[in-house]
């Protein structure tokens, strides 16, 4: 042996008996049982939303008309629930409810009067304030949106689920 062999395994003292190497069989093993779990996974979840009632839940009172002047908003949280909602009563005597946060990275959005539009100030985001649509910038999908129901003076909203089967 050379001195320059010599000076390497005292490096990287590796007795290759006792090394450990992965077949490739035993590699394609694990391989699949990896593959296999995501598949199950993925099919659990899909099997969630196909079976999930899309009956709509039952209608929560947020306030008056007379509280929420014409271009003002009001936020407010559904019962048994910790996401934050926005009803926003537009310019034209409208009213529309939203989650209010950004479908980007959850940023809190906001209504900008006179715009009919909803902003999201983290990455400049809009939504049209009558659909909840994205408009520019980058969340890749519109707000969610609550069912806004008028009964006299009082102002309900109701969440409805979506079958996604």
């Amino acid at each position: 042996m050379s001195n320059e062999e010599k000076q390497w395994k005292k490096d990287f003292p590796i007795n290759r008996p006792e090394a450990h190497q992965v077949s490739r069989r035993d590699f394609a093993k694990l391989l699949a049982v990896v593959s296999g779990g995501m598949v199950l996974g993925n099919g659990m979840i899909a099997a969630r939303y196909a079976f999930e009632d899309d009956t709509p839940s039952e209608k929560q009172m947020i306030c008056t008309k007379s509280d929420i002047p014409v271009g003002g908003t009001k936020s407010f949280v559904l019962e048994n629930s910790a996401i934050p909602y926005i009803l926003i009563h537009t310019e034209e005597g409208e009213f529309y409810a939203y989650e209010q946060k950004c479908t980007h990275l959850a940023c809190a959005v906001y209504y900008k009067p006179g715009t009919m539009k909803i902003e999201c100030p983290c990455h400049n985001g809009w939504f049209d304030a009558k659909t909840g649509d994205v408009l520019q910038g980058p969340p890749p999908r519109a707000l969610k949106k609550l069912e806004v129901i008028l009964e006299g003076e009082e102002i309900y909203v109701r969440q409805t689920k979506i079958n996604v089967s």
